[in-house]
């Protein structure tokens, strides 16, 4: 019996059983996937260390003057 068979062991829907790569029109490989995501969370990380521009500071506060000013009084 071929224990890279079909059945043999967990694989991904739509992976090659020996390989884990995704097959042709069935999306991404778990391995491609995860490295994409490490890839965007390094990428992502160093933008949230970035401080907040003035600018956009600037704009909540008056984004947040104006919703207090046109909140209803009860």
């Amino acid at each position: 019996m071929d224990e890279n068979g079909p059945g043999a062991g967990p694989s991904p829907e739509g992976a090659d059983p020996k390989t884990g790569d995704a097959l042709p029109g069935q999306g991404l490989s778990d391995h491609t996937q995860k490295r994409i995501g490490l890839h965007l969370r390094a990428m992502y990380d160093t933008i949230v260390q970035q401080p907040v521009p003035d600018r956009f500071r600037d704009l909540i506060a008056k984004l947040d003057a104006s919703a207090t000013n046109s909140e209803p009084s009860s």
